[in-house]
């Protein structure tokens, strides 16, 4: 169920109350001191943002110097409450330059209490965009003089945005151009045994999207998902074409997605806000395209030498790059010194993260780069402890390349005026947590 909150309540570092507002009447005005005595006057502040006395629930949490708590008298969902609280702040910070404490709710005592009846009736979330709550709650915050100036502008039409379908979007925009620009952006996470078995695989993706569009355009973007590609060879009534089909693993979607036609069709079809924003999220767990493959050998030589060999292979095609890869391998707290040999780009002993570091600034596609290194041991009279090895780390990011497989098959605008866009597709793989045993 949603949040259903009884009563909300700031409070500054000291316990006092700043502001407050009753939604229901099944909790007494009282409940404020009993949060004050048993959380906030014990060392259990902090452990955890939810707790149960009397009967009731409360979720907190810390904004710079005051406390949001909000109080529940039934079972409620808690990722909603602490969703509400970080929505709410956003809003009063919008209206107030960008400040949120002590001080910026004292100024403004007046409009909080104008936003929380808006943003909440009988206990239940209501709409906490910035956009839409500017175009009838006019009222200008008290700013803070280090806050940046106003720019935003007075949008018409407020009735037609807080209720219709597409509140994210005001009418009227125009462009000269008129582009879209998709990023498929991706994070790989690995576990790789010393002898190049994968252990644990996994890629996160987002698809970015940034939107200069003129109107109201309605937009439809295909991707190489399985089951897209079936529901569409269903509906066209013959089969897909050959290529690579993957499986999306928790999706989430922007709310402008058209959540029927996707479940209908399997399409993602949206109005999109203007600007940038964050269209999709996913995860995969199978058919994962690795980018690179390390293999290392460690040898200690006694008690005063190592030998690190490291060979890193790319996977990708020849015509693509990798930049920014860096291969960090540790080595015993005990190193003196370490010389190197490598056949690409640079190679230095970083003390301070007790790691061999090797840069590659470009990395080519179907290329196997090596470095070789003699690490030199302070020796000591102590017994010598086993080292227990952690695992070599590495950064990269490859343009144009995803480790899911994930593809763009078309993105489509349509608009009423009938104008001529312009897309823009572009691939990002980035390293998440790669790491290879030694």
């Amino acid at each position: 169920m949603p949040v259903a909150a009884s009563a909300i309540y700031f409070l500054n570092l000291r316990g006092d109350v700043l502001i407050n507002r009753l939604y229901r009447d099944d909790v007494g005005g009282n409940m404020v001191d009993a949060f004050r005595t048993h959380i906030m006057h014990t060392k259990e502040l902090g452990t955890c943002p939810i707790r149960q006395i009397g009967g009731c629930s409360f979720f907190y949490m810390r904004i710079s110097n005051v406390y949001i708590v909000i109080v529940v008298s039934s079972n409620a969902n808690a990722a909603c409450a602490f969703k509400f609280i970080v929505e709410a702040v956003a809003l009063f910070k919008s209206y107030f330059g960008g400040a949120f404490d002590e001080d910026a709710i004292r100024n403004n005592f007046v409009l909080i209490y104008e936003l929380l009846d808006e943003i909440m009736d009988f206990g239940y979330p209501q709409n906490l965009s910035p956009e839409i709550l500017k175009l009838y709650i006019t009222q200008e915050g008290v700013r803070s003089p280090f806050s940046s100036k106003k720019s935003d502008k007075p949008i018409p039409n407020a009735t037609l945005q807080v209720t219709g379908a597409v509140g994210w979007r005001r009418e009227g925009l125009s462009y000269r151009k008129n582009e879209v620009y998709l990023d498929i952006v991706e994070s790989v996470n690995l576990l790789m045994s010393s002898k190049g078995s994968v252990l644990r695989c996994d890629v996160t993706g987002k698809v970015l999207m940034k939107c200069f569009l003129s109107g109201m355009p309605d937009l439809k973007l295909g991707l190489n998902d399985k089951i897209g590609l079936e529901k569409e060879s269903q509906i066209k009534a013959r089969p897909t074409k050959s290529g690579k089909t993957i499986e999306l693993d928790d999706v989430t979607f922007h709310q402008c997605v058209n959540l029927t036609r996707f479940n209908s069709e399997k399409t993602v079809s949206f109005v999109p806000p203007d600007g940038e924003f964050e269209l999709m999220k996913y995860r995969i767990t199978e058919g994962v395209n690795l980018p690179f493959r390390v293999l290392p050998t460690i040898k200690e030589l006694g008690r005063t030498r190592m030998e690190v060999n490291v060979k890193v292979k790319s996977i990708f095609g020849a015509k693509m790059f990798a930049l920014g890869v860096v291969i960090k391998v540790p080595v015993p707290k005990s190193t003196a010194k370490a010389s190197f040999q490598v056949t690409s780009g640079r190679a230095k002993y970083n003390a301070s993260i007790d790691c061999l570091v090797w840069k590659i600034k470009k990395f080519p596609g179907q290329s196997e780069p090596t470095m070789s290194a003699e690490v030199e041991l302070i020796s000591t009279m102590a017994e010598k402890k086993t080292w227990n090895r952690p695992p070599i780390e590495m950064e990269f990011q490859v343009p144009m390349f995803t480790a899911s497989g994930l593809r763009v098959r078309f993105l489509k605008v349509w608009e009423k005026s009938g104008y001529n866009t312009i897309e823009w597709v572009r691939y990002i793989t980035k390293a998440g947590s790669y790491e290879i045993r030694s």
